[in-house]
């Protein structure tokens, strides 16, 4: 019969095991182009750290260029790019009251895995920069 004890340090290190694999994961490299909606042409520069054990890096990606970036970093410029627009509607009885209308994008991390680099006038070993932090 296990003790509650032994029980917590099973779950200890099962919960580690996990955060070391989608550690893993999220480091592995994925292709796409980076999109800049509120600066057409414009470069945005940024910190991240995923995982309290990571170094923090720093990055700067230019608005329609392509990168190799780690998955964590791409999944975080499509989960955080966007903002709240509110608008407000009258209810039954002719007051107005507030709800967020849309999430307005700031940028985004478009994938190529579904887009022929040649489709868009793309050299893949010439026109594509594999992001390093600075």
């Amino acid at each position: 019969m296990k003790t509650s004890i032994e029980k917590q340090d099973k779950l200890k290190q099962t919960t580690m095991e996990n955060l070391k694999r989608m550690c893993e994961r999220d480091r592995e490299k994925v292709k796409g182009i980076f999109r800049f909606n509120e600066c057409e042409g414009g470069t945005l520069s940024f910190v991240f750290r995923a995982y309290k054990w990571d170094e923090v890096e720093k990055y700067s990606l230019v608005d329609g260029q392509i990168y190799e970036l780690p998955l964590g970093v791409a999944k975080h410029l499509n989960k955080n790019g966007w903002y709240p627009e509110h608008s407000y509607l009258m209810d039954e009885t002719g007051k107005p009251t507030m709800r967020i209308g849309t999430k307005r994008r700031r940028f985004s991390f478009q994938s190529m895995d579904f887009i022929d680099p040649e489709e868009i006038g793309v050299t893949p070993d010439k026109d594509i920069v594999t992001a390093t932090p600075v």
